[in-house]
């Protein structure tokens, strides 16, 4: 089993800024795509940046020029920067990892922005 830890969310201002990070443990073996995706209510998920093990990165539209992704390889963590926030940006915020085509998710962290 691959076990996903996410954490950093919080509430917000309109314009601030949050780090999340999630930490991978369990049976990993090695380095593999990780990712951040998010679900505001009644709303589908959607990708917000993806990262490979090489530092290739792949940002939703939702977040492009205002997030940032990135990746501790050897802590087995990958890290999503957010700035400007606004209040569409209120969602729940998933890791995901993805090892031989199978989807490990954690359990999610919310971020809230509001005045």
């Amino acid at each position: 089993q691959v076990q996903l830890v996410e954490s950093g969310g919080g509430v917000v201002q309109p314009g601030g800024s949050l780090r999340l990070s999630c930490v991978a443990s369990g049976r990993i073996f090695g380095i593999w795509p990780m990712g951040w995706h998010r679900q505001a209510p009644a709303k589908e998920r959607e990708l917000v940046a993806a990262i490979v093990p090489g530092g290739t990165t792949r940002m939703g539209d939702s977040g492009r020029g205002r997030f940032n992704i990135s990746r501790a390889n050897a802590e087995n963590k990958v890290f999503l920067q957010m700035t400007d926030l606004q209040a569409e940006d209120t969602a729940g915020y998933y890791c995901n990892l993805v090892r031989h085509g199978s989807d490990y998710w954690g359990q999610g962290t919310q971020v809230t922005v509001s005045s």
